[in-house]
């Protein structure tokens, strides 16, 4: 099981950046997908960002060219860097571990991400 502690999130204002970490503990990491989700009020939640074992990264359209996904397997940490915030990326943040099927195997608490406009 692969215990999951997300950080980093706040308030700022739009065009403004952010980074998210999400450190984790317990088995294997580098051999783990992991993904960003969020999920706003009222929304359901949605995938923002993959990156696999190997590193390569993937973004939904909503954040690609602003936002950059990216791991240190010798920190077991996956990060998640924020630029040109809208008001529409508020959302709550939330890191995942999946094994190579995709696979969900843990979910971090969640960080709260507030951008003003």
């Amino acid at each position: 099981q692969v215990q999951l502690v997300e950080s980093g999130g706040g308030l700022v204002q739009a065009g403004g950046s952010l980074r998210l970490s999400c450190a984790a503990s317990g088995r294997i990491f580098s051999s783990n997908v992991m993904r960003w989700y969020r999920q706003a009020p009222g929304k359901q939640r949605e995938l923002v960002a993959t990156i696999t074992s190997g590193g390569s990264p993937a973004y939904a359209d909503s954040v690609k060219g602003r936002f950059t996904i990216s791991r240190d397997n010798a920190k077991n940490t996956v990060y998640l860097q924020m630029s040109s915030l809208k008001p529409e990326d508020t959302a709550v943040y939330y890191c995942n571990a999946a094994n190579a099927l995709l696979v969900s195997l843990s979910w971090g608490q969640g960080t709260q991400v507030t951008v003003s406009s």
